[in-house]
């Protein structure tokens, strides 16, 4: 115990002596730590242990799959999900639904995301409340009307009360109903993203449906759970055909399966960017190690010549360099903290559950601790094997230190700086596939301008605007009112058609075509202003015009990609189609008379996109607005000033229709909407991470280059002062330098080389829409080559200006 304190209190003495060393080597291997945590703790959070609910891993979402492979959750009737828990392979089932609600009685209206649960809901989901307590089946008892009580999530009770202590007992006026808080629930409960959550009655109404909450009974897995729901299922879409397609399959999801699918690649390569970033840190410390191992052979010469045994001569090497591993761990977790921070910042909106709690939690610091004693023994162990038996004789000959270890030091010298090189080269390669894939995702052309445009998000209030003629003239009379306003150029309605990922996807017919089985298309519902607004423009034919709008005429536009597809030999203006699956849901929705009759093609449209950034763009189809007038609707703005400047103004006209009308809280200008798409947010996270990681890394191989050239430089000095003194030039010694880490810089490269390219397919799947442009390794090659160069030319030209005076008294 006392020699191992010895070792610890010598081991302090030499990071005094060394503190340019022990710094370097430090900093290496806590960026590799600090990284490697970050992501780890990302990966954790996201994937491993996301939500609070009570066995989340038997909570499934009920997915359909219609013909054409699109994935559909499917919403039932109270009375569907009443005979769904008695299937024998359900543990519990209950329902939800959802409505934008507004405060009431209050100086200033709030907006409020209402989550309307049955009363066995929150048990299903099984977190306790934060104060008071959740929702109960006596606040919903079945076939009776609910408790008028409500559950405030934490986020409302922190915005709207200020964190209140005492709000458990107040009442809440939602759309002048009041209600009484009976609790308050955690942060990471977060379920539909409600503000509150209040109880819910089932009704036997078919036109009337709910999400249902599922979980399995232990032991049922996804695959019988998808062959038993098959047939209930089948029986569902006889009793309420709308509300399923005409042929599917079920595929029961996990909670975390989308978000896995969205963000699982990404994470599983920046966790493996992070983990070469580690190796090549701990390549850093150990070409220190080795460095400062043969500078010691004198020093350990004379210990094992005093009696010092190998074992102890191991012992204290291994002693400072678990003790540098150490000190790279604790600032590296410390470093991790904040990089959990900007990586949870930078992370794709909806990509990750919002219930996560990322963060450098307890299993997160035994990962960091257990990857600090590995890389720890792992770098220290073979320096301390190499110098723990000395060549005695040659080593008390002074002159012989500038040997640099030997062939076999500087050999293995070689092979971690072309390692280094090797892996940076491929970290980089990566970077920039990524980068490449971005650039070209920005430069996608849309077919529509998004700048100086916003949408307003206008949701209609349960139990308001009940019938199609008033909901209609209600949208009429909102637009009439935004479009007056002086910063306004053009307004328009878009109901579910701002893009660019727009539409709804439904089955069309085309008249005297019964060849076509109903192909999927994007139906997007518009008032005549909404082309202008978006600057789409009128290829040919015209647009409805206003009172064509007001009576919901059944007229429509088409993109060129639909008029190419199903009208490829002729005009499409003046055929007819039809969409059969458009029918009244009230309270959801309402049309027009006859809405699933035929409707005249009268124009085509340029293409605009409309499923996304990366896809291509669908056939769409856009109908007057009032065709099917919904409950959620947005008001499209095109201004003179930025438009987020009058939100305010555009509230203020809202509301002079409807006292007690709001907007949705999170509005955005049509830049932002694209920048909220997930192939762009995926992009932009990747490029972020990745090159800032082979920044790191780039840097890092810089530093291991030079220290080795420095400390072979060093080692030489005498060397090189003779030269001189014989009459050698300053270029000769430069020569000799970059000669002596041509072969490891070489290697290092070529080995890159073959690493990006076998490794160039797999990067460019997991990183969506990445390049496989050759010019980029040709780039990357040109870029590290001449870092290289320029952590050789430092030392290399230190060495070429020596004093042949002072190098002969070097030793």
């Amino acid at each position: 115990m006392y020699s191992l304190a010895q070792d610890v209190r010598y081991a302090f003495q030499q990071a005094r002596k060394n503190p340019g060393f022990n710094a370097t080597a430090i900093i290496s291997l806590a960026l590799g730590i600090a990284a490697t945590t970050a992501v780890f703790s990302v990966v954790y959070g996201v994937l491993m242990n996301p939500y609070p609910y009570a066995n989340a891993d038997r909570m499934v979402h009920l997915v359909v799959k219609d013909n054409a492979g699109e994935e559909r959750w499917i919403f039932l009737t109270g009375t569907q999900i009443q005979q769904l828990r008695q299937a024998k392979f359900m543990e519990s089932v209950a329902g939800q639904d959802e409505w934008s609600l507004t405060t009431t009685g209050e100086d200033v209206p709030d907006n409020v995301e209402a989550v309307d649960f049955t009363g066995n809901a929150m048990p299903h989901l099984g977190v306790p409340a934060l104060m008071g307590r959740a929702l109960i089946p006596a606040d919903a008892p079945e076939g009776q009307d609910p408790q008028p009580v409500t559950v405030l999530s934490y986020l409302f009770w922190q915005r709207h009360y200020n964190g209140r202590t005492d709000v458990v007992g107040h009442t809440i006026q939602l759309v002048h109903k009041t209600y009484t808080i009976v609790g308050v629930m955690p942060a990471r409960f977060t379920w539909g993203d409600g503000d509150v959550y209040l109880p819910l009655k089932l009704t036997a109404d078919h036109a009337k449906t709910f999400f249902p909450l599922v979980r399995l009974r232990p032991g049922v897995t996804h695959q019988a759970a998808n062959a038993q729901l098959q047939a209930i299922f089948q029986q569902f879409a006889k009793e309420t055909p709308t509300h399923f397609p005409k042929k599917f399959r079920v595929q029961v999801q996990g909670l975390n399966d989308q978000f896995i699918k969205r963000l699982g690649s990404t994470l599983a390569l920046l966790f493996g960017a992070v983990a070469l970033l580690l190796v090549i840190g701990c390549a850093n410390v150990s070409i220190l190690l080795l460095a400062r191992g043969t500078a010691r052979q004198h020093e350990l010469a004379v210990r094992a010549a005093m009696g010092a045994s190998r074992s102890r001569i191991v012992r204290q090497l291994l002693t400072e360099a678990i003790a540098l591993s150490f000190a790279g761990a604790g600032l590296g977790v410390l470093l991790a903290y904040r990089m959990v921070t900007l990586i949870v910042r930078w992370l794709p909106e909806y990509s990750f559950p919002k219930e996560a709690d990322i963060q450098v939690n307890l299993p997160v610091l035994i990962f960091s601790v257990g990857l600090a004693l590995f890389t720890g023994i792992c770098f220290g162990l073979s320096p301390a094997i190499q110098f723990s038996r000395p060549e005695l004789a040659q080593i008390m000959q002074s002159s012989m230190r500038r040997l640099i270890g030997g062939v076999r030091g500087k050999r293995t010298h070689n092979v971690l700086v072309a390692g280094q090189l090797a892996l940076t080269l491929l970290l980089l390669t990566a970077a920039g596939a990524a980068m490449a894939g971005f650039i070209r995702l920005a430069r996608t052309q849309l077919g529509y301008d998004p700048h100086n445009a916003m949408s307003v998000g206008i949701p209609i209030h349960e139990n308001t605007y009940g019938t199609w003629e008033a909901r209609s003239q209600y949208f009429t009379e909102l637009l009439a009112r935004v479009s007056a306003l002086p910063e306004v150029v053009v307004a328009g309605i878009s109901t579910n058609a701002t893009p660019p990922n727009n539409g709804w996807s439904t089955g069309v017919e085309v008249f005297g075509n019964p060849k076509l089985e109903q192909p999927q298309i994007r139906l997007n519902l518009i008032s005549p202003e909404y082309l202008s607004v978006l600057r789409i423009p009128l290829v040919r034919g015209r647009v409805w015009d206003h009172a064509e709008t007001v009576h919901g005429a059944h007229l429509a536009l088409i993109n060129e990609t639909m008029a190419r597809q199903f009208w490829p030999n002729g005009d499409a203006i003046g055929h007819q189609i039809r969409f059969p699956e458009v029918k009244p849901e009230p309270p959801y929705g309402f049309t027009v008379p006859s809405a699933d009759s035929w409707v005249q093609v009268i124009g085509v449209v340029g293409d605009a996109r409309d499923d996304g950034l990366r896809n291509a763009i669908k056939p769409a189809a856009y109908v007057p607005y009032t065709f099917a007038v919904r409950m959620w609707t947005q008001i499209l703005v095109r201004t003179r000033v930025p438009p987020l400047s009058i939100l305010h103004a555009v509230r203020e006209r809202i509301r002079d229709v409807d006292p007690d009308q709001q907007v949705t809280g999170d509005i955005r200008d049509l830049d932002h909407w694209i920048r909220r798409e997930p192939e762009w947010a995926q992009g932009q996270f990747v490029t972020v991470l990745f090159g800032a990681f082979s920044v790191l890394a780039l840097l890092l191989a810089a530093v291991g280059l030079y220290s080795v050239v420095a400390y072979g430089v060093a080692q030489r000095t005498s060397e090189f002062g003779i030269r001189m003194a014989l009459g050698a030039q300053g270029r000769n010694v430069l020569r000799e330098v970059f000669s002596s880490t041509a072969t490891s810089v070489g290697s290092g490269l070529l080995a890159g080389l073959v690493l990006s390219i076998l490794f160039n397919g797999i990067v460019v799947h997991w990183v969506e829409g990445g390049s496989r442009n050759p010019l980029i390794i040709v780039v990357v090659m040109f870029l590290l080559m001449s870092v290289a160069l320029f952590a050789c030319f430092v030392p290399a030209r230190r060495a070429s200006r020596v004093d042949p005076m002072a190098a002969l008294r070097y030793e």
